[in-house]
């Protein structure tokens, strides 16, 4: 009887022993990160069978468990992820938008003040000290391209810092993981019972993997889990673990990614396979962000280039020179230099790929201006031996035909501000990353000629119109314009028309007259002419093909005589011609972008307010996914945190059994020395 006393008493004894120590561990632990509460589980041990029935023998230690949810600590995990993935990407598209907003630093002041100085040159033509202020403006603007950027350039170096970091991290807390299964299978197997503390430990690199990138998990009956990214890719597996690598793209070698190390060698991986964490924003903000800020910028900055150039292409520099000249006076009308787009051949092309190259399109002249149909986005060109495609990125519109000629020519009805030639055919497989725009901001500068010499600013027209003196009608000529290809009229110049019976005659034969933009009249001979019309916009067309005729303009207004004339002649000693350069300062307020659709400010003021309306959207994601996540933590933390609360109420609940069993082994050992003492009487 004495022995199932104290024995029944040492169970109670130890039973609470063993609960001070775990709540003493749960205290200690309060504030360790990942840590999860734990709790004894106690089961009665079996009774001895008596005559009076069972009698029981005191309690055992089942096992200590952890307070534990798996369904709980996923959904932390995926709102962790979530809530990592926009805060990584809201803290790099603020400083976008900053850098872009900035209204000392942003574009718009130095557009503005680019054309302020075009304004000083059209009030004062002849003018050295405005001349010189307009340079001094291009450089402000070319330099604030230059800028802005840089600064996106910049980002995308740190961009690939960060990835390399990431994937760093990732690898350790994938190898820790596949340690911690390892020691958690060699103690269950060992013990029969769960570590709690290395369970613990996984969890929380599961945890800090889920910051990162997301990752999915799953169990295996000696206790280890798998972790998987993107579609199932194996990230852990038992004890092994896979490493990610960094790597340049195979489409784009300027451009790293992450990729699966293999056996023979790293396997890229698809953008869309790296959701979630730090590292899946970052991927995001780089491909939706910042390609697009990248993109338009240097869109802006080859528009304003394109046209302002075309534009001076149809001017006459203080020094008298122009397209007109003859022979070619090395005359350099060009304001802006800037770089062709880029062709990035695809790192998987067979040797001796042909070489693919690509030029921005002339810009196209409209109401006396010009405009572009560059679009913000890359192209990828591929073929597949029997004809070739070109895709656009940003939307993914597609154009394919036979061959690069036949592809040109196709985009004619929907051009894109670029055309695209090669060294010979493509061959099946072959792959050609396009970017018209991309890094186009940093390389705009004036051009090194009008920095030397301010007196090379395109500033008059170079043709002029007179009345004959003769004239006795009061009909008058308008100042006359030139347009593309106006310089292979050159050798007609000058010329004399006369009105002749309503007729407009004396052209040269075999020029060609159009009417108010309609198509050209091809002239005969002297004798033939075109119908007079007053204030009728006539266009002596010149070498270009474009759509209306261009060459040189005029329009004769009111009612001439029989026998007036009317000269067309170049325009020399011009000093105070501001013509040309007036028609420049339009381009600040014409549609010269996307196809007639927007001027330059309206571009960047669009650029800004998209990526601005993206920045506070991502934001307000980013605070709401917090929320989840505070949500998810705070129902976990309800039954798995320690509640020191409650935890001293342990303490004191097991103090008192400890005190009650040790009493209980009082009494027994008084009652087995009593015995004791009967037996030696």
């Amino acid at each position: 009887m004495g022995s199932g006393i104290l024995g029944t008493g040492v169970s109670g004894l130890l039973a609470a022993q063993y609960g001070l120590q775990t709540t003493e561990h749960n205290i200690a632990n309060a504030n360790t990160p990942g840590y999860t509460r734990q709790r004894v589980i106690q089961g009665s041990n079996a009774g001895d069978m008596t005559g009076g029935g069972f009698l029981g023998r005191g309690v055992h230690i089942a096992t200590v468990e952890r307070v534990y949810s798996r369904f709980l600590t996923e959904q932390v995990d995926q709102a962790q992820a979530g809530a990592s993935q926009l805060d990584s990407y809201a803290a790099h598209i603020r400083r976008i938008d900053s850098l872009l907003a900035d209204a000392q630093a942003g574009l718009s002041p130095a557009l503005q003040g680019f054309f302020d100085g075009v304004a000083q040159v059209a009030a004062n033509p002849s003018n050295l000290s405005s001349r010189q202020l307009m340079i001094s403006s291009a450089q402000g603007l070319s330099a604030r391209y230059q800028s802005l950027g840089t600064q996106l350039a910049q980002m995308y170096d740190q961009i690939n810092g960060e990835i390399r970091d990431s994937v760093t991290a990732i690898n350790s807390h994938a190898e820790q993981i596949a340690r911690l299964n390892e020691q958690i299978g060699l103690a269950q197997a060992t013990s029969g019972h769960s570590p709690n503390d290395l369970l613990d430990a996984r969890d929380y690199q599961v945890a800090e993997l889920n910051k990162l990138i997301r990752v999915k998990t799953s169990s295996s009956g000696d206790g280890s889990v798998s972790v998987f990214i993107g579609s199932g890719q194996q990230l852990v597996v038992g004890s092994q673990s896979t490493a990610l690598a960094v790597t340049a793209s195979a489409g784009d070698l300027s451009r790293l990614v992450v990729g699966l190390k293999t056996n023979t060698g790293v396997q890229e991986m698809s953008q869309s396979l790296i959701e979630g964490g730090a590292l899946g924003g970052l991927l995001d903000f780089r491909s939706d962000s910042l390609d697009r800020a990248s993109n338009e910028l240097g869109r802006n900055a080859v528009s304003l280039a394109l046209t302002v150039n075309a534009q001076a292409e149809l001017g006459q520099d203080l020094l008298g020179q122009s397209l007109l000249s003859t022979p070619p006076s090395g005359f350099t009308p060009a304001l802006f230099t800037v770089g062709g787009p880029e062709v990035r051949a695809d790192g998987r092309n067979p040797p001796g790929s042909p070489t693919v190259t690509a030029a921005f399109a002339t810009p196209v002249p409209f109401s006396g201006n010009f405009y572009t149909d560059l679009v913000a986005s890359d192209y990828r060109l591929t073929s597949d031996g029997s004809s070739v495609t070109l895709t656009r990125v940003r939307d993914d519109r597609q154009w394919t035909a036979a061959d690069l000629a036949t592809l040109d020519a196709q985009l004619q009805a929907e051009p894109q501000g670029f055309t695209i030639t090669s060294s010979g055919p493509l061959a099946a497989g072959t792959s050609y990353l396009i970017q018209p725009t991309r890094d186009a901001a940093r390389r705009i500068a004036v051009n090194p000629a009008m920095l030397a010499d301010p007196r090379l600013i395109p500033a008059a027209a170079p043709v002029r119109t007179t009345a004959g003196a003769a004239n006795t009608g009061s009909a008058a000529i308008s100042p006359g314009s030139v347009g593309p290809g106006y310089e292979a009229l050159g050798p007609l110049l000058p010329l004399t028309v006369v009105v002749d019976n309503g007729q407009l005659r004396n052209f040269p034969a075999g020029s060609r007259v159009s009417i108010d933009g309609g198509p050209p009249q091809l002239i005969a001979g002297p004798g033939s002419g075109v119908a007079y019309a007053s204030g009728a916009t006539i266009t002596l067309v010149g070498a270009s093909s474009a759509a209306p005729p261009s060459g040189i303009s005029f329009s004769i207004s009111g009612v001439p005589n029989n026998g007036d004339s009317f000269v067309l002649a170049r325009n020399p000693a011009a000093t105070s011609d501001g013509r040309n350069v007036l028609a420049l300062g339009q381009l600040q307020t014409l549609d010269t972008m996307s196809g007639k659709t927007v001027s330059f400010q309206e571009s960047y003021a669009e650029l800004v307010s998209e990526n601005g309306s993206r920045t506070r959207q991502v934001q307000v994601g980013a605070e709401a996914q917090k929320v989840l996540l505070k949500q998810a933590q705070d129902s976990r933390d309800s039954l798995s945190g320690v509640n020191l609360d409650e935890e001293a109420a342990n303490l004191i609940r097991y103090q008192q059994a400890y005190q009650a069993a040790a009493k209980a082994l009082e009494i027994a050992s008084s009652l087995f020395n009593t015995i004791l003492e009967l037996g030696a009487r």
